[in-house]
């Protein structure tokens, strides 16, 4: 028998972060969250209190007080607002809502982030919508902020018990057709309501969302307009919505402004620290590694210092990562002091290497990405790598590639091919080459005679026509003997140009 499946029963779960732009700023400054601070809106002189913490709040802190007022109070700290960190923030922890469920809804408040999840249907994977709040809290409080969570099967409900709820009570689960009770006692304020609309209900004596659902639908339609049954609707927890999910963006990055220009790779070195921390976090979360991190440094004078590193293979090994970051900073050294920094990071795949059973053991990519770091900052980053042949006939035509770890085994071969090394010689040597018949049959070499036993050549190089440089070699490849009849493989080079002989190297 066909017919309509039925509808999962609707279930949300409210995530509210209340003084939102203090604990924005207080993120990436740990050792300041125990301290009493304010955050100051405005430009000077007219600056007032925006957000503060709960240390603020006791001593008498409150919102709009000047910066003269806060000033006479001991031992509050004050920072300046931070927009770009604010919203930094807003997607950090709209990011982590969404490695729930991809259906949010965001509020938008002066002080607050609010962003309420549908979780109908969630259950197969985080478990009773208990289990799932408690996560969600947890991985809040891992990014350094303090949230409430309410839980409830009416979209305005949820979010109004977790505007009302304490930080310290932080979850609260709303029984199925129980709103009404929980929201009774919640004071008017959770509401969105105007000035003349609280003045009005102040002045009736209703100062509690229970007071206010009490009242007669058509007398409050009569005295406040239609506004007042969407008002009684919301304090009963029986408004319905159309919820309307927004796409959350994953991204990889964090910024902070600085109050003090940093001069100091230390200081720098601590804040990439605290900021890799929370990025492998989030990564972590996803079940992702990092490949690549880039960090850009505002400096003084308007200028941008930007450096990347990316390691062999993914990693969320902050010790790794932080120690790179270090040995690029300093060997490329910012040429001025430091105010803003941005850390972004790219992510990917952890993988694994499998070995054959006799394969070599190859070396840890992260301690390889270390070592050759320390080699590049003696030597220079030029002479570090593995050497790739180009597409030329060129003496010494090959350029210098960043060294990998391959993450595959290569295919064995069949057939057996015998190689042999050359030792080059840089730079080639002079030697004197005795020829007969077009073909060398002595030469003399560091002052030492030798004799040709075997010549085979020779191989005539020359420049490529399309480019403007002009050059002709041609090469011998000899097997010489002293007069003690020690054996000598080696390789010589006539230039066609200057009419000389050079020694180019040896056969291992």
């Amino acid at each position: 028998m066909g017919g309509t499946p039925m509808r999962a029963p609707e279930l949300y779960a409210a995530l509210y972060v209340r003084e939102f732009p203090a604990q924005a700023a207080l993120r990436l400054r740990p050792v300041l969250r125990e301290q009493p601070c304010a955050i100051l809106d405005g430009t000077p002189p007219s600056e007032f209190v925006c957000a503060m913490t709960t240390k603020a709040r006791a001593r008498g802190v409150q919102h709009g007080m000047t910066r003269v007022e806060v000033e006479t109070i001991s031992s509050v700290m004050t920072l300046a607002r931070m927009p770009n960190e604010e919203e930094q923030a807003r997607a950090i922890v709209q990011e982590v809502a969404g490695g729930f469920t991809p259906r949010i809804e965001t509020r938008t408040f002066e002080r607050a982030f609010l962003c309420v999840l549908d979780i109908s249907g969630t259950e197969s994977l985080f478990g009773p919508p208990r289990q799932l709040a408690q996560e969600l809290l947890k991985r809040i409080r891992s990014l350094g902020m303090a949230a409430t969570v309410a839980v409830s099967a009416n979209f305005h409900a949820a979010w109004c018990m977790a505007r009302g709820t304490s930080t310290k009570a932080a979850l609260t689960m709303l029984a199925e057709g129980r709103q009404r009770e929980a929201l009774a006692p919640l004071p008017l304020a959770v509401l969105e309501l105007s000035e003349a609309q609280l003045a009005t209900l102040s002045s009736w004596g209703v100062s509690t969302l229970g007071k206010l659902a009490t009242l007669p639908e058509k007398s409050l339609i009569a005295r406040l307009g239609q506004e007042a049954k969407r008002l009684r609707q919301l304090a009963a927890g029986e408004l319905p919505h159309l919820f309307q999910p927004m796409e959350t963006p994953f991204t990889l990055r964090e910024e902070m402004e600085l109050e003090n220009p940093i001069e100091l790779l230390d200081g720098l070195l601590f804040l990439l620290n605290l900021m890799l921390e929370q990025i492998i976090r989030r990564a972590s979360d996803r079940i992702l590694a990092l490949s690549s991190v880039s960090v850009s440094l505002g400096l003084e004078g308007g200028t941008t210092h930007t450096r990347t590193v990316s390691p062999p293979s993914p990693t969320n090994e902050r010790a790794l990562w932080l120690k790179l970051l270090q040995m690029e900073l300093e060997l490329h050294p910012p040429q001025a002091a430091i105010l803003h920094v941005v850390l972004q990071a790219d992510p990917g795949h952890i993988s694994k290497v499998q070995l054959g059973l006799f394969s070599p053991q190859l070396p840890e990519p992260g301690r390889l990405e270390v070592t050759l770091a320390r080699i590049a900052k003696i030597v220079g980053e030029d002479a570090v790598g593995q050497a790739v042949l180009r597409d030329t006939h060129q003496p010494r035509g090959f350029r210098m590639e960043r060294f990998r770890v391959p993450t595959t085994t290569p295919a064995s071969t069949e057939v057996d091919v015998v190689r042999i090394a050359l030792r080059e010689l840089r730079p080639s040597e002079p030697i004197m080459v005795q020829l007969r018949a077009g073909t060398p049959s002595h030469l003399r070499f560091r002052n030492e005679p030798y004799r040709v036993d075997a010549a085979y050549g020779p191989w005539v190089i020359g420049t490529d026509w399309w480019n403007q440089e002009h050059w002709g070699q041609a090469q011998w490849d000899l097997v010489v003997a002293d007069a003690s009849d020690t054996k000598l493989r080696c390789c010589i080079i006539r230039d066609l140009k200057k009419h000389c002989w050079q020694m180019a190297g040896f056969y291992d």
